[in-house]
C-alpha cells in the first residue's frame, strides 16, 4: 500500500527584523563582556593600580550602575523612535548589569572581607552606605531570577509590576554609589548618573500620565 505522504510543516521564512537581531544581539553580548575583558587585560599588563582590589570593586560597580542606566533607557528609546525591536534587548542587557553587580558584591565579600561576615557586619556599621548597596543588589538579584519567560508566563500581569523595581534598584544604586563618592569629597560623577536616571524616570512619569490622559479622553468621548 502506497505511504500516505504528509505535507510538511511550511517554516516561517525569517523576517528583515529576526536577520537585523542576529547580527545586533551577539554585539550586544560582546558589548557587555568588554568592561570584564578590559579587567582581565588590565590584570595581565599589571595595569589595576596600587590598589587592585579597590580598583576592581570600584570598577565592577560603575559599570553595573551604567549598564543599569542603559537598560532603563531602553523603554524611552523605543517609545521615542518607535523601534519595538529594542524591548527584545532589555533583558540581555539588564542581566549585564546583573552580572556586574554581583561580580562587585563577590570581590568585596571575598577579596576586602576574606568571607569574614563577623568583619562585614562591622564593616556595614561604620559605613551604612554598604548596606544600602547591598539592598540594590538584593532587587537586582530577584528582577534576574524572573527574567526568563517561564517567570514571566508564571507571574503573568505580575510581572510588569515587579519588574517595576527596577527604579528602586537604580535609586539605591544611586545612594550608594553617592554616599561612597561623598566620603572622598568627589561628587561629581555620582550628579552625572542622578541627572540620567532623574530624567529616565521623568520620561516615564510624563508618558504614563500623558497616556493616562487619552484612555480618558477615549472613554469619555460620546458614540
Amino acid at each position: 500500500m502506497a505511504q500516505q505522504i504528509r505535507p510538511q510543516a511550511s517554516k516561517r521564512a525569517p523576517s528583515a527584523l529576526d536577520t537585523r537581531l542576529r547580527i545586533i544581539k551577539p554585539l550586544v553580548f560582546l558589548a557587555g563582556l568588554y568592561p570584564l575583558a578590559r579587567l582581565v587585560f588590565f590584570g595581565f599588563t599589571d595595569r589595576l593600580s596600587a590598589n587592585p582590589v579597590q580598583f576592581v570593586t570600584f570598577s565592577t560597580g560603575t559599570w553595573a550602575l551604567v549598564i543599569l542606566c542603559v537598560t532603563l533607557a531602553v523603554t524611552p528609546l523605543r517609545r521615542l523612535t518607535g523601534a519595538n525591536w529594542l524591548i527584545r534587548l532589555r533583558r540581555m542587557i539588564g542581566l549585564f548589569a546583573f552580572f556586574y553587580a554581583l561580580l562587585h558584591f563577590v570581590i568585596y565579600l571575598w577579596f576586602d572581607q576574606g568571607w569574614n561576615f563577623g568583619a562585614m557586619l562591622h564593616d556595614v556599621w561604620r559605613r551604612p552606605f554598604i548596606m544600602v548597596g547591598f539592598g540594590a543588589f538584593v532587587l537586582l538579584l530577584l528582577l534576574a531570577l524572573t527574567s526568563p519567560k517561564a517567570a514571566v508566563r508564571r507571574l503573568g500581569r505580575h510581572w510588569q509590576t515587579l519588574h517595576r523595581l527596577i527604579y528602586l534598584a537604580a535609586g539605591l544604586a544611586l545612594l550608594h554609589f553617592w554616599w561612597m563618592k561623598a566620603g572622598k569629597n568627589d561628587l561629581f560623577e555620582p550628579k552625572i548618573y542622578v541627572a540620567v536616571v532623574a530624567v529616565l524616570l521623568a520620561f516615564r512619569v510624563v508618558w504614563t500620565l500623558k497616556t493616562t490622559a487619552e484612555k480618558r479622553r477615549v472613554a469619555t468621548r460620546p458614540r
